[in-house]
């Protein structure tokens, strides 16, 4: 334990190793906290969004521990929080692929929304009081009118959007019920360079730095026409942060509240490179949904005023962001596949 350790705020983080959880890692991080992630065991790390904090030289003192652990497994949630008896506890682990969860519903089912009552479960078991977040999505409102806010009917459209449903009215439910603070964060897209290159954000920006690099000559895509609300992830998961500082538990819609469609990507993504993306581009049904979400667009003018929270990355700005990001890593590490 390093000096004053004891003195630390703990965080638990769920899914650290994703996107959001190793932003909001670092957040925590520069804010003072003692950081605990859990990861799953697995034959290979995946500790890669991780490496720019090991390799920060303004902190001395890694106070970042990862923990073997499962939100299958409620023995090792259970363990881990007697041991760490975390102040605030951010849920991010999930099955978070919408179109994937048609395919492995079950699983999806069994981890984005069962994991969080277990976790909830270990929690109240355990006897300790921490402040926790759930990490909702704009899945939940599916087929609902646009804009969206937190008294918009939810209508989700995929087994993902399903189970983050039961997670949200189970975080809900723990909080009436006994008292927990605890909150939603019903996030809308948010990206960023880290972003999974399975995500259509990122799988734009990447095919646009690896057709201008000459490693690529068709993309395949899905719905052109879907209109969404993109973000920078380093901006929202100050969000979740701010959520946990508040004197009540609330529920919170975060968003930019602009609307802009796939093509829209695809056009600023590869104009900024020059290329004509019309020419790149081939539609695939593979890439449809069974069902889909037109338009996700949210209002979050409860975040704004409560939280006094705004979005700083603009959708250009983080397009740009992204393509840059996937040039260098080309030029730097080639051709190869990382998550």
């Amino acid at each position: 334990m390093v000096a004053g350790e004891s003195d630390l705020k703990t965080a638990l983080i769920t899914g650290v190793t994703g996107q959001d959880g190793s932003y909001l890692a670092e957040l925590l991080l520069q804010k003072g906290y003692a950081v605990h992630g859990i990861i799953r065991r697995s034959s290979s790390f995946n500790t890669e969004r991780l490496d720019t904090i090991y390799q920060d030289p303004h902190v001395p003192d890694v106070r970042l521990k990862l923990h073997y652990g499962d939100l299958n497994d409620a023995s090792s949630l259970n363990r881990l929080l007697r041991t760490l008896k975390p102040d605030e506890i951010y849920n991010l682990g999930a099955q978070s692929h919408v179109r994937v969860s048609f395919d492995v519903p079950e699983y999806t089912a069994e981890v984005t929304g069962v994991g969080t009552v277990r976790l909830l479960e270990a929690i109240r078991e355990s006897g300790i009081n921490p402040r926790f977040y759930q990490s909702s999505s704009s899945e939940l409102f599916g087929s609902s009118p646009a804009p969206q806010s937190e008294r918009t009917p939810f209508h989700p459209r995929s087994p993902y959007a399903v189970a983050k449903l039961y997670s949200y009215w189970i975080t809900v439910n723990y909080r009436e019920a006994y008292g927990m603070f605890a909150c939603n964060g019903i996030l809308f897209n948010h990206e960023s360079p880290r972003r999974g290159m399975t995500f259509v954000s990122r799988k734009v920006t990447r095919a646009a730095a690896r057709i201008k690099l000459g490693m690529q000559d068709k993309l395949f895509m899905g719905n052109l026409d879907a209109k969404r609300d993109w973000g920078f992830a380093g901006d929202y998961v100050e969000a979740m942060w701010l959520m946990l500082q508040q004197e009540q538990a609330d529920d919170f819609v975060i968003a930019t509240g602009e609307c802009h469609t796939v093509r829209d990507l695809l056009n600023e993504a590869f104009g900024y490179l020059d290329i004509a993306w019309d020419q790149h581009v081939e539609i695939d049904p593979r890439y449809f949904r069974p069902s889909e979400v037109d338009e996700l667009r949210g209002d979050m003018e409860k975040a704004r005023r409560l939280l006094k929270w705004e979005p700083k990355v603009k959708f250009r700005e983080l397009v740009r962001m992204m393509v840059d990001a996937d040039l260098d890593d080309l030029k730097k590490h080639g051709d190869r596949d990382r998550s």
